[in-house]
């Protein structure tokens, strides 16, 4: 019974049964695993070197462990190590040899790099540096150290590059692209490099620029269209209307390759990795501060811009251009093109019109502005004479004396149906109207050939009435208008 408690108690202390040392082994093991850093290949690190030993250089990792890199990658072309204990710089880590983690520095590009190294850096993805020596054909050879690689013209730069004299005798950072044939075939590509740090420069961008956001950028290309700005990592466009309030100048007028800018983003895309920038919007609107100078009436001076079929556009100050109508050009008279009075580059003495701030547009003419005469109009019922103007299908335009036209539809002609107006009223013959319609807002008045033949009539007859003695009350003992006509016409036969 006792022995059995004694076999089911659970140990509250070390007894000779319980390994201790075992388990806090076991336990160092896993936290000393937990404080190891994974490494990948190619993964970049900041480091220093901590001591030099044999052949090896190792460098602090910072979870208190050590890494290696060969000591041939600091010794120059006579042997000498151009290293010291203490010394900083970038290594990327390659591989676990024996225990050991080993880096490389091939980035920097000592003379002393191997083969073996830069198979290293091709197996790891990492980058080496490289002297370009020559152009060959196809592209151009490249030194790593003592080994030739080459580099052709597509992976040279980002749009790649046949300007020799441009690169050679320069240093570049280098992804190994291919190793074959034991090293003796090595392909390079600083292109993919370029791309990668572009990438990099993109995402860092997103971080900080938005739509509105003022920026600096180095011109990089100036083209009719507009200029293309380097904003550290990606080009922004500036197009031709964005580069200056003033209309029609040459983007190679006011910028240059090279010249730093300040421009507001416009819009984004990144998408596609295209921004668009404004450098007018750095400068005040001229249409918010437009003045009295250009008030109705006014008499100001500007040049001749631009001519089109409809008018001239004349620039009166940066950024602010009026247009002259082409009924406002020939002082009068008809014309067919602005060009018949007035070229580019001219100076004019114009008059303002009308100045309509939202829409910006300012309405010029090269004579003052004259008040239209006021038309005095008929009243309905008044009989007029004038002069066939034209004939439309649906009636014809008269010219009253007063110099008014009006209309007689074709149901006021007193005419019969389908007869040929063109024949009987030839344009320029008199005829007698009476006004049936007038219309203040539009200064149109509808007029009647048929009233007036009535209103003839009626007068005729009146004057009957008073040859023969009779009032127009005992009218009645005649019976209808008709029959009274009708006896008068008897009367003259």
């Amino acid at each position: 019974m006792n022995s059995e408690t004694t076999e089911n108690a659970s140990p509250d202390t070390n007894t000779p049964n319980t390994p201790p040392r075992e388990e806090s082994f076991a336990e160092l093991l896993a936290q000393s695993s937990k404080q190891t850093v994974r490494f990948s290949p190619g993964q970049k690190l900041r480091t220093k070197i901590v001591s030099i030993s044999g052949d090896l250089a190792f460098v602090d990792l910072g979870d208190k462990s050590e890494g290696a890199i060969n000591l041939s990658e600091f010794r120059d072309k006579d042997g000498n190590i151009q290293v010291k204990t203490g010394d900083e710089f970038d290594v990327f880590f390659i591989s676990v040899e024996g225990g050991i983690r080993k880096f490389t520095t091939l980035v920097h590009g000592y003379s002393a790099v191997s083969l073996n190294s830069i198979r290293d850096a091709f197996e790891a993805g990492i980058p080496v540096q490289g002297e370009i020596k020559r152009e060959v054909k196809g592209g151009f050879e490249v030194l790593v150290g003592d080994v030739r690689c080459f580099c052709p013209f597509s992976q040279i730069d980002l749009k790649g590059g046949r300007e020799g004299g441009v690169y050679l005798g320069r240093t570049f950072p280098f992804k190994v692209l291919e190793f074959e044939e034991n090293g003796r075939n090595i392909i390079l590509s600083r292109r993919a490099n370029l791309e990668k740090e572009k990438a990099e420069k993109i995402e860092k961008l997103k971080e900080s620029l938005q739509v509105g956001a003022e920026v600096i950028g180095t011109v990089r290309s100036v083209m009719n269209f507009g200029a293309f700005v380097d904003l550290g990592g990606i080009d922004g466009l500036i197009p031709a209307s964005e580069l200056s309030w003033v209309r029609n100048e040459k983007p190679s007028d006011i910028l240059s390759i090279g010249q730093q800018v300040t421009a507001k983003i416009l819009s984004i895309d990144w998408e596609k990795n295209k921004l668009s920038l404004s450098l007018k919007a750095m400068e005040p609107d001229p249409w918010t501060q437009i003045s009295d100078t250009y008030a109705e009436g006014s008499r100001i001076s500007g040049k001749i811009v631009r001519l089109a079929p409809f008018g001239a556009f004349v620039n009166l100050e940066p950024g602010i251009d009026g247009l002259i109508h082409i009924s406002n050009l020939g002082a009068g008279r008809r014309i067919n093109h602005p060009r018949e009075v007035v070229e580019t580059g001219q100076t004019v003495e114009v008059y303002v019109l009308s100045v309509d701030k939202e829409s910006r547009k300012i309405s010029l003419s090269i004579n003052p502005k004259v008040e239209p005469e006021r038309i005095t109009l008929p009243e309905v019922g008044e009989t007029l004479e004038g002069r066939v103007e034209k004939i439309m299908p649906f009636g014809i335009f008269v010219k009253l004396k007063s110099g008014l036209t009006g209309l007689v539809p074709n149901n006021e002609m007193a005419t019969s149906q389908g007869a040929d107006h063109k024949k009987m009223f030839p344009e320029g013959s008199e005829i007698k109207v009476t006004v049936i319609e007038v219309d203040k807002d539009s200064n149109k008045v509808k007029l009647s050939r048929k009233a007036a033949m009535d209103m003839v009539v009626k007068q005729e007859y009146q004057d009957y009435l008073t040859e023969s003695g009779q009032t127009s009350s005992s009218s009645s003992s005649f019976g209808t208008f008709g029959d009274l006509l009708k006896a008068k016409l008897e009367e003259k036969k």
